[in-house]
């Protein structure tokens, strides 16, 4: 017996473990690696909701274009969702110097809650029950006016659902709204120049925007 315990406490002996200093050693370099890795993590989940807004301002400017080359075909010039005819602007900038000097590279709508917005009207409208602007947001829905000559007859944002089939595009953003402007074409005949569309993501309109010119 005597000599059966000795040789199970001499067997237990020669068990090599890990130490306490290992084990701290390697406890120091796995919370540095986590350490490192999380803004790694965090820049791919910015990427991809990044990503997925431009993903989603491109499917609208696909509609804009279906719909305008309807409405040219059936009205005898193309007009985007929002305009009640194509020389009429929709939101409030008279010319592109003003949509540029919002979301140019110098622009100054920068954040969803700049009162540059007011100048912008919703994609989808402000209190879309899928996807409402977020409170404290400027940015307003189209109006409708009745024209004698406007072949449109909605408001912007019914026109925009419409073509989605009732459905509704959502930013990734906590503060995302997808916003849109078309500055009026012009003239007549041979001299006659096409509406321009400017649809962004309020998030940060100057980062995430795109353009529709026929």
């Amino acid at each position: 017996m005597k000599q059966t315990l000795k040789r199970i406490i001499r067997n237990v002996k020669s068990i090599n473990g890990n130490s306490l200093a290992e084990f701290a050693t390697t406890t120091a370099l796995m919370a540095t690696l986590a350490a490192t890795a999380a803004p790694k993590l965090s820049e791919m989940s910015e990427g991809a909701k990044s990503e997925k807004s431009m993903n989603e301002i491109d499917k609208i400017l696909t509609q804009a274009r279906n719909f305008y080359q309807t409405t040219a075909d059936t009205e005898g010039r193309g007009r985007f969702p929002g305009q009640d005819k194509y020389d009429v602007a929709v939101g409030g900038h008279a010319d592109e110097a003003a949509v540029i000097a919002d979301i140019g590279p110098n622009g100054t709508f920068t954040s969803w809650d700049s009162n540059d917005g007011t100048d912008w009207r919703s994609v989808f409208g402000i209190s879309n029950a899928d996807a409402p602007q977020a409170s404290g947001g400027k940015v307003i829905d189209d109006t409708y006016t009745s024209c004698g000559t406007c072949p449109g007859s909605a408001q912007g944002h019914n026109e925009w659902i419409d073509l989605f089939a009732g459905n509704t595009l959502t930013s990734k953003y906590q503060d995302g709204h997808f916003i849109y402007v078309v500055v009026a074409g012009g003239q007549t005949g041979y001299d006659t120049y096409p509406p321009i569309l400017y649809v962004a993501d309020a998030e940060n309109p100057q980062d995430f925007n795109n353009l529709l010119e026929p």
